[in-house]
């Protein structure tokens, strides 16, 4: 199979896939071959040819709807890239049920429900994949990131559950851990701060390579773990984090 197009021939939908890591993947699979739609509150903004439908996660009507218009104008689903996620800041004492709601209902029950609506498709398919957006965040604890970060946390629970769920159908289950990404979700979050230039400083030091991950960074370490050519990983959480999640540097002068 020739890596370069490894995707020839098969289909991919992407949840929020109008901008950042998700806008990357939808490129990224779209130039190695696949026909790609992606799902999104704002699907004008995703550039031909792939193809943009409105979602809403929270949904499940609009997901049912939004996956199976794909799946007719694709000619079915073979890949689902699980990205739709919105972000939280705080400690346990600094948001409500409600927003603890909220959040849950994108970032966990979000993925239930477009995973649910693709997986007779996918079980369809000879190289059936998932990959869930996650992050660093479920596995290191991170300061005013309680809520986010628990959201995350059931993100890589199930994936590992629906992988060995999956495995008598022949889907494949993994997840993408990224570090902080510089998206436009960060940007509107250091525009908020009291110094954006310093808080782009310091996440950047927070990662031992010394710079945010890039959306087109995370897009490969996706279009990976969806390739064919990864047919033995599954249940696997990959890091794309500047080396945040395993190393320990000492200090620089």
């Amino acid at each position: 199979m020739n890596g370069a197009l490894e995707f020839a021939g098969l289909t991919a939908v992407v949840t929020g896939g109008a901008s950042g890591i998700g806008l990357a993947t939808a490129r990224l699979l779209a130039a190695r071959g696949a026909a790609v739609a992606c799902l999104d509150l704002n699907p004008d903004d995703v550039p031909e040819p792939i193809i943009g439908l409105r979602s809403d996660v929270t949904d499940d009507a609009s997901v049912r709807a939004a996956v199976a218009e794909a799946a007719r104008r694709l000619g079915g689903i073979d890949i689902l890239v699980n990205n739709a996620g919105i972000g939280a800041q705080g400690t346990v004492e600094d948001n409500s049920d409600e927003e603890w709601q909220r959040v849950f209902d994108v970032n966990v029950l979000g993925m239930v429900r477009v995973t649910r609506a693709a997986l007779p498709h996918l079980r369809r398919s000879s190289a059936g994949a998932i990959v869930n957006t996650c992050s660093i965040a479920a596995t290191a604890g991170l300061p005013d990131r309680v809520l986010y970060s628990s959201t995350k946390g059931a993100v890589l629970s199930l994936t590992r559950a629906m992988a060995a769920d999956l495995v008598p159908a022949g889907v494949r289950v993994n997840c993408v851990n990224p570090g902080t990404a510089d998206t436009p979700w960060i940007d509107r979050l250091l525009s908020s701060a009291d110094d954006p230039e310093a808080e782009r400083a310091a996440l950047n030091a927070r990662q031992p390579m010394g710079r945010l991950v890039t959306a087109d960074e995370v897009a490969a370490a996706i279009a990976y773990l969806a390739s064919p050519l990864s047919a033995s990983t599954t249940g696997a959480d990959l890091a794309v984090d500047g080396g945040m999640s395993g190393l320990r540097l000492r200090p620089r002068t």
